[in-house]
């Protein structure tokens, strides 16, 4: 595969303001399925601040106060255990009996009667010898710990939910965000019409700070580029520049951008997460070129092209792995990973792994390399779904406008970028695979020329 620069103009697809909703119907669906597979007396799923994406997937709830515990029960029963804030902050969605229980409250707080958490687990119809199963936000490492143990959830409401059922409850994420079953990764029209919003705005965010940001600017100034309007996200916004080895992850400073510094940016809205990465020069010298930015964007260009219905984690993987072939890096995490109202929802694209790409699936392509020589780095991560043919017609009817966006997306990455994509490969933010290695040049990219 041969790789050029190129003046390509970003492209001006349409940025959503309205953001579709998922329907209270469709999130009872998701609730009766889960419970149906998980075949316990109940399921208890935890959410907090941090961790939102199982909660609000199931319930359009956002824990964004402290914590939060969903209960299903036999014959629909749904109960919501949220702090004080969260009682008032409940919106449309899933039709849930709310309950307030004091203790997921801000510390500190004048103290509002609600029963111990004992008691309202009682009262919600739990009862000795019942069964439970509980999802928590992510799964144990087998190696490591028992997995049937519920391990990333707070020991008070495991500990509570055994005292009492008189039964030792299990650990049933992965019912969540197994690439294999997780219900979170096999995603309804109206879920990537919703995650389409997000990716298309984060995506925009990142592209005017590539295009925008110049040397004297601080991180800071820079940042302010995204010009965010308040929308949810998952991660901090990062703006981070260096003329040394750069951290790629920190949080915008008030360092002073230099020329020939290697720059940084990423930020995800519930979605779909976006990152660019390169040198604030106006082109590439050989070295960079040769070593970095061809071989990179090879490896880009190569995941977008392998990527589709029945490729395993681990073809994913090996595509890559050629595509990089001797360049002095390796990417740091797996060749992308499943994404959701949370940015990572599941690494995919594991060495060896057999998991396949099945329809429904958000992923990112993300490819990180390192080691990498000081004032040099290169990045492009963008969001995608996978539709089957069903889905993609779903999705052609019922959401037009987000349809529009996504074929116009896939010509531009064909015509403009060379990167010729499998029909079920759905690209959901702004500019795919829109790659300028230099900052002071943004619309020269790196373009696939030749197979």
């Amino acid at each position: 595969m041969k790789i050029e620069l190129r003046n390509v103009p970003m492209p001006g697809f349409d940025i959503p303001v309205e953001r579709p909703e998922i329907s209270p119907e469709e999130f009872d669906a998701r609730c009766n399925a889960l419970f149906e597979a998980v075949g316990l007396d109940w399921v208890a799923v935890y959410g907090d601040r941090e961790h939102v994406g199982n909660l609000i997937w199931l319930t359009g709830y956002d824990p964004r106060f402290e914590e939060a515990l969903l209960l299903l029960g036999r014959h629909g029963r749904r109960v919501l255990l949220v702090g004080i804030e969260g009682l008032f902050y409940k919106e449309r969605g899933l039709a849930v009996d709310l309950k307030l229980y004091h203790p997921f409250s801000i510390i500190g707080q004048p103290h509002t009667e609600s029963p111990p958490l004992r008691q309202m687990l009682i009262d919600t119809g739990m009862r000795k010898f019942d069964h439970v199963g509980i999802v928590g936000w992510k799964t144990a490492d087998p190696a490591d710990f028992d997995p049937s143990i519920p391990a990333f959830v707070p020991s008070l409401i495991v500990r509570t939910l055994d005292a009492v059922t008189g039964t030792t409850a299990v650990d049933v994420t992965g019912h969540m965000i197994d690439p294999v079953i997780g219900h979170r990764n096999r995603n309804s029209a109206a879920q990537i019409a919703y995650f389409e919003w997000g990716a298309t705005r984060s995506s925009a965010a990142i592209m005017r700070v590539v295009n925008g940001a110049r040397p004297g600017m601080t991180e800071y100034e820079a940042a302010g580029l995204m010009g965010l309007q308040g929308e949810p996200g998952p991660v901090y916004p990062i703006v981070s520049s260096s003329d040394g080895a750069l951290n790629g992850l920190r949080s915008p400073s008030h360092r002073v951008i230099a020329e020939g510094d290697a720059i940084t940016t990423g930020y995800g809205i519930w979605g779909g997460l976006s990152c660019r990465a390169g040198v604030m020069s106006t082109e590439p010298d050989e070295e960079y070129w040769n070593e970095l930015v061809e071989p990179y964007f090879r490896a880009i260009a190569t995941w977008w092209q392998t990527v589709g219905l029945g490729v395993t984690g681990g073809e994913l993987d090996a595509a890559i792995g050629e595509a990089i072939g001797d360049a002095p890096w390796k990417s740091f995490v797996n060749a992308g990973h499943l994404t959701s109202y949370d940015e990572w929802v599941y690494g995919f694209g594991l060495a060896g792994s057999s998991w396949k790409v099945t329809s429904g699936m958000a992923m990112q392509c993300d490819i990180i390399p390192t080691p990498l020589p000081p004032g040099r780095t290169i990045n492009c991560e963008d969001s995608l779904a996978i539709g089957d043919e069903a889905l993609r017609a779903e999705l052609a009817e019922k959401f037009p406008e987000v349809w529009a966006r996504i074929q116009a997306r896939r010509a531009f990455m064909t015509e403009q970028l060379g990167i010729i994509l499998k029909p079920e490969v759905l690209p959901i933010c702004l500019a795919p695979a829109y790659l300028p290695p230099c900052w002071l040049s943004p619309t020269m990219v790196c373009r696939v020329v030749e197979q």
